[in-house]
């Protein structure tokens, strides 16, 4: 993995890219989140006390945020990446959305991830743009 990790250093960024040691600190903190957020609702889904409806989005929104790394950094094409963190973002959008009725501080502790997710999003799609 380090190899791809030096493919991604050679890669043409824009000027606002955040610095590479940032990255582990902001997703430590974000994975707590969405460890207790997450684990509230597969909890209330597992109990039937929120329809599996519900609980979707969360679930697919961590098997696309886990496939990132791999398509990024494991096969180093930015244009699957790039489609992937929309689809972070979308369903992010969607859980919101979906949980909020039942639990309103699950949708609010998910703002950071929102967020982040957000800026990862903008300079995900720069630089595909910028390394096409």
């Amino acid at each position: 993995m380090n190899s791809a990790y030096g493919w991604y250093s050679t890669l043409i960024k824009p000027t606002w890219a955040p610095p590479s040691w940032l990255f582990g600190p902001v997703w430590t903190f974000l994975y707590i989140l969405i460890a207790v957020s997450f684990g509230k609702v597969f909890y209330m889904a597992w109990r039937n006390q929120i329809p599996f409806l519900v609980a979707l989005p969360f679930i697919l929104n961590l098997i696309f945020n886990f496939s990132f790394t791999y398509l990024q950094f494991g096969l180093k094409n930015n244009l699957l990446a790039a489609i992937d963190i929309l689809l972070i973002l979308g369903t992010l959008i969607w859980a919101m959305a979906a949980i909020y009725p039942h639990a309103r501080w699950i949708a609010y502790i998910q703002i950071p991830y929102l967020l982040w997710v957000s800026f990862a999003t903008v300079l995900q799609l720069t630089i595909t743009y910028l390394n096409k």
